[in-house]
């Protein structure tokens, strides 16, 4: 099994390698797939996509249409991550990433959505979510363990087996543009 820092490095130059047409065309996929699964849902906590990351933009406001509240994250000093309800606007935040422009809902806001929607380079079959590292997210998924999570993926970036530390959180599913995948389920 490979390190994680080596198959993250993989995973993106794959990303860098899809065409603007292949980004779009997930994108699209994806956003229904999700909408399926929860957009009659209240609340979900979701990101916004940056660079080839599946894209979110639709998503977003497909849910907002939805009448779903939309919490977005807001990336702390410390890389823990506050909340707040995107209501369609988005200001520069810490890093070049983009950030709603509401209230801070403080960190365990997220223990309070009906389900998450996290960004991901890999799931493993088991539910073992790959990040980009900075423990932003397990961090997060710890304070809402009783939540449905999904990641977003790319079709190719469900693996058989990603390399596993204690801190890491799995997810309950992870949606991919042909396809969504249910892992068994973590909670007890």
């Amino acid at each position: 099994m490979s390190s994680k820092s080596a198959l993250r490095r993989e995973i993106l130059v794959a990303r860098g390698e899809l065409t603007a047409a292949a980004r779009v065309a997930a994108e699209t996929a994806l956003r229904q797939r999700i909408l399926d699964c929860v957009g009659a849902l209240n609340s979900v906590a979701a990101y916004v996509s940056i660079g080839t990351e599946p894209g979110t933009s639709g998503l977003l406001a497909a849910l907002r249409e939805c009448g779903t509240t939309v919490l977005l994250p807001v990336l702390r000093p410390d890389n823990d991550l506050d909340w707040a309800v995107f209501d369609g606007s988005f200001a520069a935040g810490s890093h070049g990433l983009l950030e709603p422009v509401g209230d801070r809902l403080g960190a365990e806001a997220i223990a309070a959505v009906d389900a998450i929607v996290v960004p991901a380079l890999a799931v493993d079959r088991a539910g073992h979510r790959l990040g980009r590292g900075g423990g932003s997210y397990d961090r997060a998924l710890a304070r809402a363990a009783d939540v449905l999570t999904i990641a977003l993926l790319y079709d190719n970036e469900l693996l058989d087996e990603i390399p596993v530390q204690p801190h890491d959180r799995p997810v309950d599913a992870a949606a991919t543009p042909s396809a969504l995948h249910r892992f068994i389920p973590r909670r007890s």
